[in-house]
């Protein structure tokens, strides 16, 4: 009896070691279909439009240097107005969903702030073709920069603010850091030093084989690349269950801007900081008095 019991023991603990591995793999070769969940929140199914909101837009389609259109909603004030601030923000968009869901937001910056706004759809969100990856949403920020600063009149002599909401703050810290003479003020939300550092945040268990994590978007050796010049304004929620509040307190403390502006939100999660009673304000005091229009 007691063979036999060794015997069922060592095959359980067989299959443990086999099962752990199958797993290990599936993260491995599947990792990018859980780090962006494209039809996560329909994100792949119905995209609301501007004019749902009563905003006129222009649906501009752009081709990446690989091939993939991406769709873009582009919303722009009248530039012969007295009161036309020159100024135009750039959201790029938190994982999950697509631009459609995106658009209360655009209305606050493009109605209430009268600012110009452009929103796109990563690769394989919304409408946008293709797959997303590391790789492949980097050559997506890389076209809509090169269109907003150098094929569009209106949006190339107006001074351009990223926001970047989690992973759309790494794309923001990427542009910043790559094409830093086109920007000219970044504000982040609850966004991450890299993919690996978030990973056992999320998952402890996974804490030993985050080297098996292939997308890394590594801001934390990018922040010290953007320039002093650039303004940076930074909100965080330090109830974070996703995004380790101390990766912003580690971001803001790498970058060498001139101003930069930290707001902690103490009672909020990763998905709530955007309704806190005075985010707005601040994020609004920031463009208005942090900005000046290209020009002056």
């Amino acid at each position: 009896m007691g063979s036999i019991a060794y015997a069922l023991v060592k095959m359980a603990a067989q299959l443990g070691v086999a099962a752990c591995l199958l797993a290990m793999g599936g993260l491995y070769y599947y990792q990018d279909s859980l780090i962006y969940p494209s039809s996560l929140n329909d994100g792949r199914g119905y995209c609301a439009t501007p004019d749902e909101y009563n905003i006129d837009y222009e649906l501009v389609n752009l081709t990446t240097e690989d091939g993939e259109t991406l769709q873009c909603y582009s919303m722009k004030q009248d530039s012969k107005d007295p009161s036309y601030a020159n100024k135009t923000v750039v959201l790029l968009s938190p994982n999950a969903g697509n631009i459609g869901h995106a658009l209360p937001i655009v209305a606050i910056f493009y109605e209430q702030f009268h600012y110009n706004v452009f929103i796109y759809s990563y690769r394989g969100y919304g409408k946008s073709t293709g797959t997303a990856s590391e790789v492949g949403l980097k050559k997506d920020a890389d076209r809509v920069m090169e269109y907003l600063a150098k094929e569009d009149d209106q949006y190339q002599a107006s001074s351009i603010i990223l926001y970047g909401r989690s992973l759309g703050g790494a794309v923001a810290i990427y542009i910043a850091a790559t094409k830093s003479s086109y920007i000219h003020a970044m504000i982040l939300e609850n966004t991450f030093l890299s993919i690996r550092k978030t990973v056992p945040h999320i998952f402890p268990l996974l804490k030993y084989v985050t080297a098996l994590v292939h997308p890394q978007w590594d801001s934390e050796s990018l922040v010290p690349q953007i320039p002093a010049k650039i303004p940076v304004l930074l909100l965080s929620a330090r109830k974070d269950e996703i995004v380790p509040p101390s990766h912003m307190d580690e971001i803001y403390n790498g970058l060498q801007s001139e101003y930069k502006q930290f707001d902690e939100f103490d009672d909020c999660f990763h998905n709530d900081t955007i309704m806190q009673e005075n985010y707005w304000d601040i994020v609004y005091t920031f463009i208005k008095d942090k900005v000046n229009p290209v020009g002056l």
